[in-house]
């Protein structure tokens, strides 16, 4: 029995939203309203069975705002990341790499 192609409509369906996409949401909205360069921001979300890493990558020049005076950003960031991962159900971690 042969496969059939996919057709052009189920090829742009929408994957359903993850959990963690909600928070990889929230993340980059804080974080792009921290930084001078915005464009540069990304994130790769990698999902496991242990939860959600979430690696923001920024311009060099950004990541000591994104970090912020003694950690206190990445921290605040952390915080908010973890709450909203506890109510969606999945354990988070954001690391940022500038």
């Amino acid at each position: 029995m042969a496969e059939e192609p996919l057709s052009a409509q189920d090829a742009e369906a929408p994957q359903p939203e993850l959990p963690s996409d909600r928070v990889a949401d929230l993340v980059e909205l804080v974080v792009c309203g921290l930084v001078d360069h915005p464009d540069d921001v990304t994130l790769e979300v990698t999902d496991s069975a242990d939860g959600c890493l979430i690696e923001v990558r920024c311009a060099e020049e950004d990541a000591g705002k994104v970090i912020g005076r003694h950690g206190r950003a990445i921290k605040a960031l952390r915080v908010l990341a973890r709450a909203l991962g506890s109510r969606v159900g999945v354990p988070v971690e954001v690391e940022v790499l500038g």
